[in-house]
């Protein structure tokens, strides 16, 4: 009998204790570093070179996807639905590049690579934020070619500049909530140990790593990024374009396949360039062990790739662009043959 009250006691006691902890626990304030330390690309030799190749990068990819916008935004015959697109996937470009690259840049030339717990959050946003709409929009491409060439006697009625409109800031709308969600998780996290991150810049895995408390949904919220911008998109891209080569095998003759295959090299190249860099260094992490070096430069190699090389291939695989630039380099240079034969 008194063996039952001593073990009715201790049980007492331990659920007692587990309240108490539950409820210190409950109590305890989040705690969140005044700054983070991006540790980048120190310790890699030779990093000057490289960071001289990302300012480069940069350089171009401002300036290309910079003139892709004027000229959408300018000429009349290029305000279509299908232009909407190459417009939105600029913007996308340009806004991640420069979410990242400067940042980057500032830490190399001023060897300043603190950064405060807002900045930090403000750069995970934006970073996200930017490279989502650079994969959905690929997506909304891809649906723009699977119309134009399975439906194209409805392709106006389907795909016109009001649904393509709708479609972007539906996207907009849904990527901004995503990612200011998985940033809000960040928050509740408590940072007590280190503040080092492991990474060119406050990429979400590396941060939420250096919690001391559990990150439990935040690793779940990574697993649902990834799926949701990575792998959910190539998967319907693939479909896509199944059946686009569905629909061009219908086609009877050799030149209608070719002319109706031309309209979807450019947008197949942006998404090789987007994707694969990004699946082999998946694949590298999975099947090979990356140092940490390793896998900033590689990752930071497919950030800040596809934005030089998407306005370099539209341009050059896009009739109405490439005329309309030799347009206004002929108007441009017409005033100086006229002053010079004067």
């Amino acid at each position: 009998m008194q063996s039952y009250r001593k073990l009715a006691r201790n049980n007492k006691s331990k659920s007692a204790m587990s309240s108490v902890n539950a409820s210190f626990s409950q109590n305890i304030s989040i705690v969140h570093p005044e700054n983070f330390f991006i540790i980048g690309l120190t310790g890699i030799q030779h990093s000057g070179y490289y960071y001289i190749f990302l300012f480069f990068t940069y350089f171009i990819s401002v300036i290309g996807n910079s003139v892709v916008l004027l000229i959408i935004a300018l000429e009349r015959n290029l305000h279509s639905a299908k232009y909407i697109g190459v417009f939105n996937l600029a913007l996308a470009d340009i806004g991640e590049t420069s979410a990242l690259i400067p940042n980057m840049m500032k830490n190399f030339l001023f060897d300043s690579q603190y950064i405060s717990y807002n900045g930090c959050m403000a750069n995970m946003f934006f970073v996200f934020l930017f490279s989502s709409m650079q994969s959905f929009t690929l997506v909304v491409m891809a649906y723009d070619r699977l119309i134009a060439i399975c439906l194209p006697l409805r392709y106006h009625a389907i795909v016109n500049n009001t649904s393509m409109i709708l479609m972007t800031l539906a996207i907009w709308a849904f990527n901004t909530f995503v990612v200011a969600l998985m940033v809000s998780l960040i928050n509740r996290l408590s940072f007590c140990e280190s503040n080092m991150i492991q990474s060119y810049f406050c990429d979400h895995g590396p941060v939420f790593r250096l919690a001391c408390n559990d990150n439990s949904m935040n690793k779940i919220m990574a697993y649902v990024i990834s799926v949701l911008y990575i792998l959910a998109p190539m998967v319907v891209i693939v479909f896509s374009y199944l059946a686009i080569f569905l629909a061009l095998i219908k086609i009877t003759t050799w030149e209608g396949r070719l002319k109706a295959l031309k309209t979807c090299v450019s947008h197949l190249l942006l998404v090789g360039i987007f994707f694969l860099p990004v699946c082999c260094t998946y694949i590298a992490q999975v099947l090979l062990y990356l140092t940490p070096n390793a896998r900033i430069i590689s990752t930071s190699f497919s950030y800040a790739v596809p934005p030089v090389l998407n306005p370099i291939i539209y341009v050059l695989n896009t009739a109405e662009i490439k005329d309309i630039i030799k347009k206004m380099i002929k108007n441009k240079s017409a005033p100086i043959r006229e002053n010079i034969s004067k």
